[in-house]
């Protein structure tokens, strides 16, 4: 699958893009653009791949994600409907001196921040979501009203997480290409025993030339990175099924339930069970 530099279609009537995306229209590979996006998820959920942030989505997710930002969101299987309202717009659409205004320094600040992508918390979602609804039902100039009412929103919320620590910049061709071999390889594999010589070979590099540029590209090693996408998938399952954790473990992908505790305790700070616990009582609210 080549990956792509995505440019989503802007009528002549509109100056940005605010419209739903859904399967089989939603389904885009890695991929970046120069536009900064806000995207609700309205429907589906699965694993959120945001510069070197691996984590989960689900329906009413919102991400904020700033420009060149390389992303690209997997739905758990291919039979689910995945849908989105995605909001796409040039920072000097509104003009080249709109940004310079003392009015508007909150709103830079939010996009200097949204280099590193954000996902937002439960709190900003519930006020945001009906905004970014309306948003893609207005015309005219109340459309770009609506999209500064969400801007200035979550600037001064501030109630959101910044997800990757990778540095943004424009890759080229043959490097974009390399990584969105890797990352597919992953997605499709991650549930069976991946080594290092396999994924160095998607690449076709060797095993440490492989090492260093992925650590280089991403911050983070290629075992970091598989080991957070079998977690999102344990998580999915852990939540969605009642399979017992010793089964989910292996079917993630682990080789030992041991191994899969800790890796879990890692990256969400508690047990498996504790995870599966928490979200029963949630809905059972």
């Amino acid at each position: 699958m080549k990956p792509i530099i995505e440019k989503l279609p802007v009528s002549g009537n509109h100056s940005f893009l605010a419209c739903t995306y859904r399967t089989p229209n939603f389904e885009v590979p890695w991929h970046q653009h120069i536009e900064y996006e806000l995207i609700l998820f309205t429907e589906g959920e699965g694993v959120a791949f945001v510069g070197n942030y691996v984590g989960e989505f689900t329906t009413g997710d919102i991400f904020f994600l700033g420009s060149n930002l390389p992303h690209t969101f997997q739905k758990d299987n291919k039979e689910m409907m995945t849908s989105a309202v995605v909001v796409q717009f040039r920072e000097d659409f509104w003009g080249e001196g709109f940004l310079s205004l003392p009015e508007s320094a909150r709103i830079r600040e939010l996009f200097d921040v949204a280099a590193g992508g954000l996902k937002l918390n439960e709190k900003i979602r519930r006020r945001l979501i009906p905004l970014m609804q309306d948003l893609e039902k207005q015309s005219g100039f109340k459309r770009v009203i609506r999209l500064c009412e969400c801007l200035e929103m979550i600037a001064t919320a501030s109630d959101y997480e910044i997800v990757s620590t990778q540095e943004v910049k424009a890759y080229n061709a043959k490097h974009k290409e390399r990584l969105d071999a890797v990352f597919q390889f992953s997605l499709d594999n991650f549930q069976n025993g991946i080594t290092l010589e396999q994924i160095a070979s998607c690449a076709g590099m060797s095993v440490p030339a492989f090492c260093s540029y992925f650590k280089k590209s991403t911050k983070k090693t290629y075992i970091d990175f598989l080991n957070e996408i079998r977690i999102g998938y344990a998580c999915k399952a852990l939540i969605d099924t009642r399979q017992n954790i010793e089964s989910i473990c292996y079917e993630s992908g682990f080789n030992t339930l041991a191994n899969f505790n800790r890796q879990f305790a890692r990256l969400k700070r508690q047990t498996p069970s504790s995870y599966r616990k928490r979200f029963v009582k949630q809905d059972e609210r």
